[in-house]
């Protein structure tokens, strides 16, 4: 039988998921989990929660999926080997270097996250090695793709099947990190892609997707050996949690015995009530995933009314005293009331509003159902805590004695010309797959690195080193000299697999960096210029151009020979005034992302940073259009 997972994000809801016969829920302490401004769980709460989902044969699974800096880790630790203690039945980890250690020294089993983007087959083959029981899959596969990786890996699958759709591909998303300094990869993010912005003549919610609703894939994804499928929603109401479980749960069985219909209709109206932006199957089975309309929630939507003086006038059977309404005019919300009473007649529901409405058509939605009362009262529990408590764990120490360097320039160039305008002041060249050997003699004695692609469900064939950003891409590549792009989220010195060189995480501060290099002994490498890639998106409807913010702010849109479409940061990183300071560190190079620029520009750019001309820093700025120093002076807000 395919497990549901629930979520759990506060006390109540916890209960609405027991009440709704979940299988399992997933839910977070109160430090180190993705959804930070959930309610969360005490470490007293945990325990109690664990002993009453165990109580009632459901499992509990603790999300401990953020990234982790070294000055953090022996907390994180110490947090996962409570759970250990208390009979959490897995911890959710995005972290690699928690994950070795607790492979290593606990035996509480480990999930992959979805943030840590595992998605191919040699992916998968790495977590089995590593020790994860179970991947929790990138929403952007499809069910064949789904099928391909079950017939050639044995670990466990988690889907998920419904709630909110990331724009970009889980654990690669910098948006809310650069616009705001409140990283995705630190349980912060503050949603960035749910607002408006204009590309060309268009402007529109255009990085809002849909929610899923992939119900109706359950025998699907059931055929295809998936062991569990999981519900979003750690910042919903309980009430959603409580009718969403109940539904999935539903149908689950239903799939299981081959009845249909999967589910009830009504169902389904009370669940879009409590939370409805738009519904999709997600990449599943089709690549429309968009809500381009608008981004809140509006409820199951009713039709149009007619509005005159106080009068409400629609043709909806649906209606019943307690229910809620909420009018909009276009994408504006006009208000809303509770139905006191409804006079249906012919076909048509007349209800008398609480104030006066501009006369005029609405679009009416229905946010509140009065089922809902009896659904509280059924769902609520009262949830106690008890007195344990986490203790400090030691971990293993590293101490590096990193001495300062000449450092090294690595530039990324992405054609011909530039490569020929950089090559006089580069150390090493990063150069982008499809076409890496049509470089490589151009190069001479300088080294080129073939730059693999950000998401590979096939990993394309490189010779000589390779840039990897991905677990997977390592694991296929072993043998190869292999570098780790930004895109490898390298946070701290307990961080796996072993690479050549890793590139430090743009999210780090300059204390950050220092912290990392006090403990960390391999090679590494920091980016000081180029326009940061915020998002990866397999959105086919994003075409190339600039999309702007509100705030006047232009962000490239390029697309690749794969499909994917990548939004960069509308200013340049630029720390040419801080090679000296980051000097000290020990680092072993530099890197300079100077793709997509003109062959003038790269040269003039390397050429400043080879030489350490800090009198050419207005010009550049200049040509560039806008720069920054991105977090190595201002670091993330947690």
């Amino acid at each position: 039988m395919i497990e549901v997972l629930a979520p759990a994000g506060s006390k109540e809801a916890f209960s609405a998921a027991l009440k709704a016969g979940a299988d399992a829920v997933y839910l977070g302490g109160k430090t180190f989990g993705a959804r930070s401004s959930a309610a969360n769980f005490s470490d007293g709460e945990l325990d109690f929660a664990v002993k009453t989902a165990h109580e009632n044969n459901m499992k509990v699974y603790v999300t401990v999926n953020t990234l982790i800096k070294d000055s953090e880790m022996k907390e994180a630790f110490s947090f996962v080997s409570f759970l250990d203690s208390i009979g959490a039945d897995a911890v959710i980890v995005q972290d690699r270097g928690l994950a070795s250690l607790v492979k290593k020294e606990l035996s509480i089993p480990l999930h992959a996250s979805t943030q840590m983007g595992l998605h191919s087959k040699d992916d998968l083959l790495w977590a089995e090695k590593i020790g994860f029981e179970r991947v929790i899959l990138p929403r952007e596969l499809s069910i064949g793709d789904i099928n391909a990786l079950r017939k050639e890996t044995s670990i466990g699958l988690e889907v998920f099947v419904h709630g909110a759709l990331c724009y970009a591909f889980s654990g690669q998303c910098l948006f809310s990190s650069a616009v705001g300094g409140r990283s995705g990869n630190r349980g912060m993010c503050a949603q960035p892609c749910r607002k408006q912005y204009t590309l060309g003549k268009e402007t529109s919610f255009m990085l809002s997707t849909a929610d899923l609703f992939c119900a109706d894939s359950l025998p699907d994804l059931i055929s295809a050996g998936v062991g569990s499928v999981k519900i979003e929603g750690r910042l919903r109401s309980p009430i959603y949690v409580y009718l969403a479980t109940k539904l999935y749960k539903k149908a689950a069985d239903r799939a299981a015995r081959g009845e249909y219909p999967l589910y009830d209709e009504r169902d389904a109206e009370l669940l879009m009530t409590a939370f409805n932006r738009g519904f999709s199957e997600g990449y599943l089975k089709t690549d429309k995933v968009m809500q381009k309309s608008y981004a809140d929630s509006r409820g199951l939507p009713l039709g149009k009314a007619s509005v005159e003086g106080r009068t409400v006038s629609l043709n909806s059977e649906r209606l019943k005293p307690g229910d809620g309404l909420t009018f909009y005019r276009g994408a504006d919300k006009v208000g809303g009331f509770e139905v006191r009473s409804v006079d249906f007649k012919n076909g048509i529901s007349k209800l008398t509003s609480p104030f006066r409405l501009e006369m005029g058509e609405y679009d009416v939605y229905k946010t509140k159902d009065r089922e809902f009362n009896e659904i509280e009262k059924l769902i609520s529990m009262d949830m106690r805590y008890t007195t344990a408590k986490r203790r400090w764990v030691d971990i293993p120490s590293k101490v590096a004695n990193r001495r300062k360097k000449e450092c090294k320039l690595s530039c990324y160039v992405s054609d011909i010309k530039s490569l020929k305008a950089v090559l006089p002041y580069s150390d090493r060249i990063y150069y982008d797959a499809p076409n890496a050997e049509e470089a490589r003699d151009l190069c001479g004695d300088i080294e080129m690195v073939t730059v693999l692609p950000r998401v590979t469900p096939v990993i394309p064939d490189a010779s000589g080193p390779v840039m990897v950003n991905s677990p997977g891409q390592a694991y296929h590549f072993i043998g190869h000299r292999m570098y780790g792009s930004y895109f490898m989220n390298f946070f701290n010195s307990y961080t796996i697999p072993d690479l050549y060189q890793y590139t430090a995480s743009v999210e780090l501060s300059r204390e950050d960096l220092k912290d990392l290099t006090s403990h960390y002994k391999g090679k590494l490498e920091v980016m000081v210029f180029g326009r940061v890639e915020m998002m990866v998106t397999k959105d086919p409807s994003l075409r190339e151009g600039n999309l702007v913010d509100g705030l006047g702010k232009r962000f490239p849109v390029v697309r690749d020979p794969y499909g994917w479409a990548h939004i960069m940061n509308s200013s340049d990183l630029f720390l040419l005034d801080f090679l000296d300071e980051i000097d000290t560190m020990g680092i072993d190079s530099y890197g300079l992302d100077l793709r997509y620029r003109q062959p003038e520009l790269a040269a003039a750019v390397v050429k400043a940073f080879k030489q350490r001309d800090i009198n050419a820093k207005d010009k550049l700025k200049k040509r560039c259009g806008s720069i920054t120093a991105g977090h190595y002076l201002r670091g993330l807000k947690a």
